[in-house]
C-alpha cells in the first residue's frame, strides 16, 4: 500500500518539461545601484549598450506566450528592474497577454511605495527581496552598500500595503552560516510566502572560496528540512535538498535518528540549536512527519528552468553562462525544445561522475550549474555534494519516494 504523502514529497509540473519551461527568467537589466558581493550579473550603475529595447522585450514576452496553457511563471530579474525606465509598461504588456509576472528588485532608494505600487497596478503578482543577515551590519557588509537592510525592509512593508506577494531570498555563504536561524526568524516575523534560500555558484562576482564546504552543504540542507516544518522553504541551486527531503521523510518515517545515518556535522547541531532557540513555535504545529509546507519543485536548469540575458542569449540557468541561441534570432520555444544543450541537461543517464550512477538522478541531478562553473562541463559531476551513491541504509523503503508523480497529480 502506498504511503499517503509519497505523491507530495517532490512537487512536478502538470506538463511536459521538455515543451515548456515552468519558470522563465528575464535579466531585464545589468544595473543596479548595489555593489553585491556574489553578483551574477556583475553588475553596473547605468543599463549597458545592447540591452533588449522596449519593443525587442514585448516580443520576447510574445515568444514566452507561444509556449501555450499553462504559461510559464515569468520573472523580471536584474541587475535591479526598476533601472528601467520602461519596466511597468513592460509588466503591463506581459500580464495583458495573459503571462503570471514576478518582479525581483533591489534594496534601493527605487524600491519605494509609488514604484511598488505602479507594479502592482501594471499586474505583477509578486515580488522577491533579498536579506543576506539578520542585522543592518551583516547585510550591508555583503550588500556593500550602507543601508540595504533597512530599505530592503522598508520595501516589504510597502509591498504588502501594495498587496503583493513577496517572497525573501537569502544566499548562503561562509559570511552568513551560522546567521541562518536568525535570519529564519526575521522572515517568520515579516510574514512572507516562501523563503528561497540559494546556494552560491561561482560566478560574475561569486568566488568558490566564499563557498561552505561540502559538508557544511549537508548540513545546512538537513537544517532547513527541520526548518520547512515551520515555513515554506525552497532551495536555489540546491538541488540535493530534494534527496535529502527523500532521505529524512524515510527516516521520520522509521523514527531513526537523521545525524549518525546522514554525517551530519558541528554545522547542523549548531544551527539546529539556534533553531530551536530562535524560532518562534507558538503560530504554528511543528510537523513530526515526513512532509513539509512547501514540497521541492523537480526543475533544473535547462529542465523546467530558461534564463534570457539582458542582450537576448538564452542560457539553460543565469548561472550557466553558456548560451544555446538568442531570442533576436530564433525563437524562445524553439531553443528551449530543440537546442543540443537543453536535450543533454535533461538526460540525468547522460551525466558523469557519481551524479550518472545515483539512484537520486532523476530527482535530484545536482546543480547543472555548480557543475560547469567547477568541472567547465554542463553535465559533469555535483562537486558540492557528499552523497555516495547507493550508501543509504534504507534503499529499499527509499524506492517508492524515487518515482516523480505522474502529469496532472502536482503542480
Amino acid at each position: 500500500m502506498s504511503h499517503p504523502h509519497e505523491r507530495t514529497l517532490i512537487r512536478a509540473p502538470v506538463y511536459d518539461l521538455t515543451e515548456r519551461p515552468f519558470m522563465v527568467i528575464w535579466e531585464t537589466t545589468n544595473a543596479c545601484d548595489l555593489a553585491c558581493r556574489h553578483c551574477r550579473a556583475e553588475a553596473i550603475a547605468e543599463v549597458e549598450p545592447g540591452t533588449l529595447t522596449t519593443e525587442e522585450g514585448k516580443r520576447l514576452l510574445d515568444q514566452i506566450e507561444q509556449f501555450g496553457r499553462p504559461r510559464p511563471i515569468v520573472i523580471f530579474t536584474g541587475g535591479d528592474p526598476f533601472k528601467r525606465q520602461d519596466i511597468f509598461e513592460l509588466v503591463a504588456y506581459g500580464t495583458g497577454i495573459g503571462l503570471p509576472i514576478a518582479v525581483s528588485p533591489s534594496g534601493t532608494p527605487l524600491l519605494n511605495r509609488e514604484n511598488l505600487r505602479k507594479l502592482k497596478a501594471a499586474g505583477a503578482k509578486a515580488i522577491s527581496l533579498s536579506i543576506d543577515g539578520s542585522t543592518p551590519e551583516l547585510h550591508d557588509n555583503f550588500r556593500l552598500v550602507e543601508g540595504s537592510f533597512e530599505m530592503t525592509l522598508n520595501g516589504w512593508r510597502a509591498a504588502h500595503e501594495a498587496g503583493l506577494k513577496l517572497q525573501l531570498n537569502t544566499t548562503v555563504t561562509r559570511y552568513n552560516l551560522y546567521d541562518l536561524p536568525n535570519i529564519f526568524r526575521l522572515v517568520q516575523d515579516l510574514g512572507v510566502m516562501t523563503w528561497s534560500v540559494f546556494f552560491l555558484v561561482p560566478t560574475g562576482r561569486g568566488k568558490v572560496e566564499d563557498e561552505v564546504s561540502p559538508q557544511e552543504y549537508e548540513d545546512v540542507m538537513n537544517w532547513l528540512y527541520d526548518a520547512s516544518k515551520l515555513l515554506s522553504i525552497k532551495t536555489t541551486e540546491g538541488h540535493h535538498y530534494k534527496r535529502i527531503v527523500l532521505q529524512r521523510a524515510v527516516l521520520d518515517r522509521l523514527g531513526v535518528d537523521p545525524v549518525p545515518v546522514m554525517g551530519l556535522g558541528e554545522t547542523y547541531r549548531r544551527l539546529r540549536e539556534d533553531f530551536e532557540r530562535i524560532a518562534d513555535f507558538s503560530n504554528a504545529r511543528y510537523v513530526e512527519e515526513d512532509r513539509m509546507r512547501r514540497p521541492p519543485l523537480h526543475i533544473n536548469a535547462g529542465n523546467g528552468f530558461v534564463f534570457i540575458s539582458r542582450r537576448g542569449e538564452v542560457f539553460p540557468s543565469g548561472f550557466m553562462p553558456v548560451a544555446a541561441g538568442n531570442v533576436r534570432e530564433t525563437s524562445l520555444v524553439d531553443i528551449y525544445r530543440e537546442s543540443p544543450l537543453f536535450r543533454a541537461l535533461r538526460d540525468p543517464d547522460a551525466y558523469e561522475g557519481k551524479c550518472g550512477r545515483c539512484e537520486f538522478r532523476y530527482i535530484c541531478g545536482g546543480s547543472r550549474s555548480r557543475a560547469y562553473a567547477v568541472t567547465g562541463d554542463p553535465v559533469g559531476e555535483e562537486p558540492f555534494c557528499t552523497y555516495q551513491p547507493g550508501s543509504f541504509p534504507y534503499l529499499r523503503e527509499l524506492e517508492p519516494y524515487l518515482r516523480l508523480p505522474p502529469k496532472g497529480a502536482s503542480d
